[in-house]
C-alpha cells in the first residue's frame, strides 16, 4: 500500500470515527429492581345489583370499572334530558343563546304531559330557570320550551340530538323526542350514557354546579331534585333521573372524592329507592377498589427524538391531552411507559404530526396508550446535513434501539 492510499484510509477511519462520535445514545433507562416483593393487591369483583343494565367509569381517564349488558338498547326515559341539556349548554357556551334570554312558552309545551316545573302559556321564563327545571325537577315542559326556542321546533332540535350522539360516538342511541316520554324507536345504552355525562363533565364544567342544586322554587311551587343519592350519599353532586313504566327506574349518577371523579349509570331499577341504592354500591366499589393518577401533561416534551436530515437534530415529542389512568389501589408503582418511536424519523417535521406512541402497562397489559406528536417544526438541513446524516443513519441501525422504558412513579 503506498503512502496516498495509507493516507486515504487514515483520513477514511477518522471521519467515520467522529460521525460515530456524534449519533446521540438511544439505550434504555435501567429499571429499578424492587429490593423486597410486593404484596398481591386484590380487587373484588362488583357488587350485584337488581338493575337490568349498569356501567361504571372514571369520568376523567374514561376506563370501565363494571358493567352489565351495557350496550343492550333500552327505552332512557329523562336521561335523554342530559342530550337536551348537552345542546344547551352548547348554544349558550357558543353564545347563541344566553342565560337571561326570555323563552315563550308555547301551548305545545305547556300542554306536555309528565314531570313539569309548571310554568304558564304564553310566559316569558328566562333560560337559566328553564334549564334549572330541567335538572332540578325534570320538567317536560321546560324541556320542550328550550328545544323550541334553539332550533324552532321540538322535531328539528330532535335531529341535532341524533346528530349530536352521532359525533359522540353513542352508536347504540335514537331519540324521537327531547323529554324521553316513551316511543319504540327511542332508546339508548348504559355505554352510550356514560359517553354522553363524561362528554359533559368535560366540555361544560362551568354548568355542572347546577346538578347538584336539591330543590327549586318556581311559580309558588316548591320542589325537590329526584335524585335521591344528593341527600344519601355524601361525595354526589349530580346528575338525571328518569323513570317510565317502559324504562323503570334509571339514574345516571355522578360523584367526586378526593379529586378522583366517578360516573355510574343504573338502568331499568325496580324502583327509585333501587336505583339509589345501587348507584351508591357501584360508586362506593370504584372509590374503595380503583385510583386514578394524572401521568403526563398535555404539550410537555417527553422525549427528544433524533432527526434525520433535518435543520435540528432533535425535535421534541409531547401527547395532546394530559394522560390519566385509572388502576387498581396500590398498583399505581406497578405501572411503566414505553415509548415507540417511528424509525427513521426524517425531516420535514411538522408540529403536530404523529411520530410515535406512548404505551402504559400495568404487569406488561396496556392500560393506557396515547400518540406522540411533534411538538415543534423541523424543515430539512442543507446539503451537507443531508450528506453526513445519510452516513450517520447507515451506522445507527446497527447500534440503536428506539423503544424506551421507564417508570412512571
Amino acid at each position: 500500500m503506498n503512502l496516498t492510499s495509507v493516507f486515504r484510509f487514515k483520513l477514511f477511519l477518522t471521519i467515520v470515527t467522529a460521525l460515530v462520535l456524534t449519533i446521540p445514545a438511544f439505550a434504555s433507562p435501567v429499571i429499578p429492581v424492587p429490593t423486597q416483593p410486593q404484596q398481591p393487591v386484590f380487587t373484588p369483583s362488583a357488587p350485584k345489583l337488581s338493575a337490568n343494565s349498569y356501567i361504571l367509569i372514571d369520568a376523567t381517564s374514561g376506563k370501565i370499572l363494571a358493567e352489565k349488558d351495557a350496550d343492550k338498547r333500552v327505552p332512557p326515559a329523562s336521561l335523554t334530558k342530559l342530550m337536551t341539556l348537552y345542546i344547551v349548554s352548547s348554544a349558550l357556551k357558543s353564545g347563541e343563546i344566553h342565560w337571561d334570554d326570555k323563552v315563550r312558552i308555547s301551548t305545545k309545551a305547556w300542554k306536555t304531559e309528565g314531570s313539569r316545573m309548571f310554568v304558564k302559556v304564553n310566559s316569558e321564563v328566562p333560560v337559566k330557570e328553564l334549564v334549572k327545571g330541567i335538572i332540578v325537577v325534570s320538567g317536560n315542559d321546560a324541556t320542550v320550551a328550550l328545544a323550541e326556542y334553539i332550533a324552532g321546533t321540538e322535531e328539528a332540535f330532535t335531529s341535532i340530538m341524533n346528530q349530536q350522539a352521532q359525533r359522540l360516538g353513542m352508536k347504540g342511541t335514537h331519540f324521537t323526542d327531547s323529554t324521553g316520554l316513551p316511543d319504540p324507536n327511542h332508546y339508548s345504552t348504559a355505554r352510550d350514557l356514560a359517553i354522553l355525562t363524561q362528554a359533559y363533565i368535560n366540555h361544560f364544567p362551568e354548568d355542572y354546579h347546577l346538578y347538584a342544586e336539591k330543590w327549586m322554587t318556581y311559580n309558588g311551587i316548591k320542589q325537590p331534585n329526584r335524585n335521591r343519592l344528593l341527600w344519601r350519599y355524601q361525595y354526589a353532586d349530580g346528575l338525571k333521573t328518569g323513570h317510565t313504566k317502559e324504562a323503570g327506574s334509571c339514574l345516571v349518577a355522578s360523584a367526586k372524592k378526593d379529586g378522583m371523579r366517578l360516573v355510574s349509570i343504573v338502568l331499568g331499577a325496580p324502583s327509585d329507592r333501587v336505583r339509589t341504592e345501587d348507584s351508591a354500591r357501584l360508586l362506593t366499589y370504584g372509590f374503595r377498589f380503583f385510583e386514578t393518577h394524572k401521568l403526563y401533561n398535555a404539550s410537555s416534551p417527553l422525549v427528544k427524538a433524533r432527526v434525520w436530515k433535518g435543520k435540528k437534530t432533535e425535535v421534541p415529542l409531547g401527547i395532546t391531552q394530559d394522560l390519566y389512568v385509572t388502576v387498581p389501589a396500590g398498583q399505581y408503582k406497578k405501572l411503566q411507559a414505553s415509548l415507540k418511536l417511528n424509525n427513521p424519523i426524517k425531516a420535514p417535521i411538522k408540529k403536530g404530526d404523529v411520530y410515535g406512541k406512548l404505551i402504559i402497562t400495568l404487569n406488561k397489559q396496556e392500560v393506557a396508550s396515547a400518540s406522540l406528536v411533534a411538538l415543534d417544526n423541523d424543515p430539512e438541513g442543507g446539503l451537507w446535513r443531508r450528506a453526513s446524516d445519510t452516513v450517520k443513519y447507515n451506522i445507527h441501525k446497527v447500534f440503536s434501539n428506539d423503544e424506551k422504558t421507564f417508570n412512571t412513579g
